[in-house]
């Protein structure tokens, strides 16, 4: 027989198992930080995409009118973007946009290769975000 308030039967003296907690990613606001990554993310893309036109223009050559109006329309996209990136949509609207610039790339080589830079970050991007969000 056992004092009473201790633990008897098959279980006694062995340890409880610690029930598993769900994982936490030491955020204060992992929604908001990860929205914050998108829109950043969201926000550099067009930066670049608007500084990269007169360089590509002067260097590259045979960037066209349709090509520099086609950057301009993604760059606005993606600020129109990255304001929204709260919205659940926002972001396979930000993978559209990603294909929007590799689709780009028909028009410029250069295109080409910042589609494929900021779709591998873009994807990363998920990654953390599916990570975090879980």
């Amino acid at each position: 027989m056992t004092a009473p308030g201790l633990p008897s039967g098959p279980t006694a003296g062995r340890p409880e198992e610690p029930v598993p907690l769900p994982r936490r990613s030491g955020l204060r606001n992992p929604r908001r930080a990860v929205a914050s990554l998108g829109a950043g993310l969201l926000g550099l893309e067009a930066l670049v995409l608007v500084l990269a036109i007169q360089p590509v223009r002067v260097v590259g050559g045979g960037l066209g009118a349709a090509a520099i109006t086609a950057v301009v329309a993604l760059a606005v996209v993606a600020l129109l973007l990255a304001g929204l990136i709260r919205h659940g949509w926002a972001w396979p609207a930000g993978i559209a946009l990603q294909g929007a610039l590799l689709l780009a790339g028909l028009l410029h080589w250069s295109l080409l290769v910042l589609g494929v830079i900021f779709a591998s970050v873009w994807a990363y991007a998920l990654h953390v975000r599916r990570v975090i969000l879980g």
